[in-house]
Formats: C-alpha cells, sequence, structure tokens
C-alpha cells in the first residue's frame, strides 16, 4: 500500500500507476489517462494500468485502492526479475468475457508482450499498443488484436 499514490484533492485516483519504473513518460501517461476516461464514459469499462518491477509491488492492495469489479480491466506491466518475461499481464473482469474473450488478451499479450518486442519498441509502445487495441475493440469487441501497422497511426508512430 505505501507504493501507491494518494487520492487526489477531487478524491479521485490515477488510472496509471508507475511504480518507479519509469516505463512512461509524464505525456504517454497522461494521454493513456485520457483514453482510459473516455473508454469508461462510452463503454463503461474500467481500464487501470500498472507499471511495476517485481518484487517492488503493491500486491492485491491494489484491488481497494482502484476498486477493482466485474467491468474492469488491470494492465500490468511488469519485465519480472531477468527483464526477460512477458511484460503484459491481464485481470480482466468476467463482465468482459463476451467483448473480449480470453483468446483475445493471450493473442495480446503474445503480439506485444514479448521482450522482443519491448527490447525493438520499447516498454511505453507496448503498453501503449495494448490499451490502444482494448479502445480500438470495445465497440464491437474482438477476437484479435488489431494489427500494429492498423496501430500505428493511433499511436502517431
Amino acid at each position: 500500500p505505501e507504493l501507491l499514490p494518494p487520492a487526489r484533492p477531487d478524491g479521485s485516483r490515477p488510472t496509471v500507476i508507475d511504480v518507479g519504473v519509469n516505463f512512461l513518460t509524464k505525456g504517454e501517461t497522461k494521454r493513456l489517462e485520457k483514453l482510459i476516461a473516455d473508454l469508461e464514459r462510452t463503454a463503461g469499462w474500467k481500464v487501470r494500468v500498472l507499471c511495476q518491477r517485481y518484487p517492488e509491488t503493491p500486491g492485491l492492495a491494489i484491488k481497494d485502492y482502484w476498486g477493482v469489479d466485474d467491468s474492469t480491466i488491470v494492465l500490468v506491466a511488469d519485465k519480472g526479475l531477468k527483464g526477460t518475461s512477458n511484460i503484459l499481464n491481464f485481470n480482466v473482469g468476467a463482465g468482459l468475457d463476451d467483448a473480449l474473450p480470453t483468446v483475445f488478451w493471450t493473442r495480446l499479450q503474445g503480439r506485444f508482450g514479448t521482450s522482443r518486442f519491448y527490447r525493438d519498441n520499447g516498454e511505453d509502445v507496448a503498453i501503449m499498443s495494448a490499451i490502444e487495441s482494448i479502445v480500438y475493440c470495445a465497440p464491437d469487441g474482438c477476437v484479435d488484436p488489431p494489427s500494429e501497422a492498423t496501430l500505428k497511426p493511433r499511436l502517431g508512430l
């Protein structure tokens, strides 16, 4: 819990938290927070992003901190102890299974979360691509995440 930032003056909590790993710039964090707020407003889905490096992790305290429920997606970006593991891990609320089934999350993780992808493109691009994929798929649902070519204009690349 001591790794989690305090609530903002208005009582809200940040939707993107970096526990000292600096995967995202302040500008990228701000952009993600806007994407997440827009998605929550249009689709009713709560997306939260936690950037950490095991063992420096807030653990299960994050569930209460963010009020995780059946319409919440938590993306945990963590390279692990050696930095060779898949960086993207998803905890998905049961209420989202119809729109984005389990196979979507497996494919999303395999497309943007591999150590090869984040070594070649950066941790920030891996995280941003994952969130952009969720936003892209939110209106109609997906089984396959969008391709890198589809996402490049959305990412400004």
